[in-house]
Order: C-alpha cells, then sequence, then structure tokens
C-alpha cells in the first residue's frame, strides 16, 4: 500500500450518481405526479357532471308535474262549463303527456322528457283553440 489513491475508482464504487439515472427518476415522478392530477380532475369532472345530470332530472321531472297539474286543472274548469268537450278532452291529454314527461325526466330521459312536455303544451294550447 503506497498510500496513494487511484485516482478512478470503479463504478460500483462510485459516489456520484449518472446524470442519466436522476433525469430518468426526476421524469417518473413527474410522471406520477401528473397521472395523480388527471385523476384529481377526471374525478371533479365526474362529479360536476353527476351533479348537473342530477339538475337537469329534477329540472324536467318537476316541469312536468307542474304541466300536469296545470292540465288537469284545466280539464276540470273547463268540464264544468260550457265549453264543448273537446276543449276539457284536450287538456286532459295534454296533461297525461305532461305526466309522462315527469316520468320521464325523473328516469334520466331528460331530452325526451323536454319533448314530450311541449308536445304536452302544444294539446293543450290545441284544446284552447277549440273554445
Amino acid at each position: 500500500m503506497s498510500g496513494r489513491p487511484d485516482s478512478d475508482l470503479p463504478p460500483d464504487t462510485q459516489t456520484v450518481q449518472d446524470p442519466r439515472e436522476d433525469l430518468a427518476e426526476a421524469e417518473d415522478r413527474d410522471l406520477r405526479e401528473d397521472v395523480a392530477e388527471a385523476d384529481d380532475r377526471d374525478l371533479r369532472d365526474d362529479c360536476l357532471l353527476d351533479e348537473q345530470a342530477r339538475r337537469a332530472r329534477w329540472a324536467a321531472a318537476g316541469t312536468g308535474v307542474v304541466l300536469a297539474l296545470a292540465g288537469t286543472a284545466a280539464a276540470l274548469l273547463r268540464a264544468s262549463g260550457t265549453a264543448p268537450a273537446l276543449v276539457p278532452l284536450a287538456y286532459a291529454c295534454g296533461a297525461a303527456v305532461c305526466a309522462l314527461a315527469a316520468v320521464l325526466g325523473a328516469r334520466g330521459r331528460t331530452r325526451r322528457a323536454l319533448w314530450a312536455a311541449v308536445a304536452g303544451v302544444m294539446i293543450m294550447a290545441l284544446g284552447d283553440q277549440f273554445d
């Protein structure tokens, strides 16, 4: 042993890590963080979509119920008056279509519920024209 150390250590005993390994570890860590952030965003987006769908179902069902009640009340009022028999019948049919819209809305078929509500109101408006 001469006391003079070797100028170059063997690769398995080097204390400094290869910079390429540091870069690969940093990229892996960044990738894991990006995936975790994307998962969080996806969860938030899913929750937002669920909330919007729930609101749409409640709106469609509520609108259908209100229109069905209004049509039923109009049919009863017209039936007790001197209007022709076709008028209360049209109001009752429109109210039934609006009740169908409420059921469709409650089951999540909001687009069909919207069209059924529009059709029910149009039937009631047609009955009003017979008067």
